[in-house]
């Protein structure tokens, strides 16, 4: 069911309805399985210990997702103790062929094709018009401990996320 965000979150001025909950600070990251580039499945667990930045783009193919995936790379390789996730609904073998044109390697682009129970569960889950059962933009931190240190649905789908927000969140 779509949430109560409604018009909170645009695509170009209109109205878009996600699925799910809003998360928030505090709450606890809810557990995922999504898919590797190597076709494995990542979990919350795959990367636990660490602080852990999820961005959630529509597609990789786009030039602001292309833009901001690669700037997380940059700076990712600088982070300690923190792994960057780039999930969109693409499949694993495009985000294999794109990240290896970009050089992207200090992100892990991960799937969620199979079902859309990631999207849903941060609420990020588009309902709805040209983009549906895709993701929204958004960014959330997560501690060593899997609660929410930093939360941003970007409110127009085409800008970027604030970066400086987020890297404070994770090196914090």
């Amino acid at each position: 069911m779509a949430d109560t965000r409604k018009g909170a979150v645009t695509l170009k001025g209109g109205p878009v309805d996600l699925v799910g909950p809003e998360l928030k600070v505090g709450d606890d990251a809810p557990d995922f399985t999504l898919q590797g580039a190597d076709l494995s499945d990542v979990t919350l667990a795959s990367s636990a210990g660490k602080t852990r930045i999820i961005a959630t783009v529509p597609s990789l193919d786009t030039p602001t997702c292309h833009k901001e995936t690669k700037q997380f790379n940059e700076v990712a390789g600088t982070l300690d103790n923190v792994e960057v996730l780039c999930v969109s609904m693409d499949l694993p073998f495009g985000q294999k062929r794109w990240c290896g044109a970009e050089g992207v390697e200090n992100v892990s682009c991960l799937s969620g094709h199979r079902c859309t129970k990631f999207g849903d569960d941060y609420g990020v889950t588009i309902s709805g018009g040209p983009l549906d059962r895709v993701l929204a933009r958004a960014i959330f931190v997560i501690s060593p401990d899997n609660k929410l240190t930093h939360v941003e649905y970007v409110s127009e789908i085409a800008n970027e996320p604030n970066y400086d927000a987020a890297l404070a969140a994770a090196k914090g």
